[in-house]
């Protein structure tokens, strides 16, 4: 075992070094491409760059995602991965284990990953997962246990979802401050969801009972995770006066009631984030875990809209009520995350 972590020791020093070099050229096609803001790993190879891991720790997610991302593979493989190395080894590069399991995911050279020595590499280890990962139908959407099941063929496959969560912040946190691609992520781990001017505020005197703000962007613009969170609703709100139920897959109007295609994202601290008037449904679901610029859906005009845009609401409490809404603009201002 000691010949093996000195090994990964020497092998980190030359990872760290290529990652500096070329991670800003190599971004996930999921976040949109590069937009030379920077490089996509925060990693500080004299510590621990992530919260409540160590060194040796932080080392192996940094790992994992750097080679999910040299792979483009989307951020949510990401988390997958890192979810299923907790679970099975705990972010350590395990001599062995149960049978002929061996490396970070308990893999098993008898059930063709690779020979032992294979499977001690940590990169090697995670292009394996990777490989099997994005062969399994709808990865991306289904529930992160199942997806990792699928791969894995766990005797225990219930203790994957325990480490959604924790897998979700080591994974944000590994991006770093800017994040990669055109999302920039603040310091206090917020960005904007969507390009463009407030064109409507919050509680305006015209309009007192507007409980976000109206950010003007083109049709079809992408829309992200204003944070890292859980989505605890995905909803189609559109209606006429009388409560007839209206398509939210069509343009609205200002006769149509309602939020149109919405979601909501449930962060730390019980804040919550509401994005309404989406193209058509989200692309995630209730349940999904997602980090800070991560795409969750496009910009449209459902429900009671007159034109593209995206009407967002941040609230101090959960469930959103209209009571705890606040002003997005102030709230995102104080997390390094103007609106505009």
């Amino acid at each position: 075992m000691g010949r093996i972590v000195a090994a990964v020791a020497g092998g980190v020093v030359a990872l760290l070094l290529f990652i500096v070099g070329v991670c800003a050229a190599v971004v996930s096609a999921f976040f949109g491409g590069a937009d030379g803001t920077g490089g996509c790993l925060a990693l500080d190879p004299t510590g621990s760059p992530v919260a409540g891991l160590s060194a040796e720790q932080s080392t192996n997610a940094a790992v994992i995602v750097q080679v999910g991302q040299t792979s483009r593979i989307p951020p949510r493989g990401s988390v997958i991965a890192v979810a299923v190395a907790l679970q099975e080894s705990d972010l350590v590069n395990l001599a062995g284990g149960d049978r002929d399991s061996v490396g970070l995911f308990q893999q098993r050279p008898s059930q063709g990953w690779g020979t032992p020595e294979q499977l001690h590499d940590p990169a090697y280890a995670a292009g394996k997962f990777y490989e099997r990962l994005v062969t399994v139908p709808d990865w991306q959407t289904i529930p992160l246990t199942e997806a990792a099941q699928a791969v894995q063929r766990s005797a225990y496959p219930d203790g994957y979802a325990r480490h959604e969560a924790r897998a979700a912040t080591i994974v944000q946190a590994l991006f770093g401050g800017a994040g990669c691609g055109p999302a920039e992520v603040s310091a206090a781990g917020w960005t904007r969801p969507a390009p463009g001017p407030v064109v409507s505020g919050f509680r305006t005197p015209d309009r007192p009972n507007h409980q976000g703000v109206d950010i003007g962007a083109p049709r079809a613009t992408l829309i992200r995770a204003a944070s890292a969170g859980v989505v605890v609703a995905v909803v189609c709100n559109a209606s006429t006066a009388d409560g007839a139920p209206v398509s939210c897959d069509t343009d609205g109007s200002a006769d149509i009631l309602g939020c149109g295609w919405y979601l909501e994202i449930l962060h730390a601290g019980d804040i919550v984030s509401r994005y309404c008037h989406q193209l058509r449904r989200p692309i995630v679901h209730v349940g999904q875990s997602v980090v800070a610029g991560q795409p969750i859906g496009w910009v449209g005009t459902s429900g009671n809209s007159s034109g593209p845009h995206l009407h967002f609401e941040v609230h101090v409490g959960y469930p959103a009520t209209n009571e705890n809404a606040t002003d997005p603009e102030q709230f995102m201002r104080a997390h390094g995350a103007p609106l505009q």
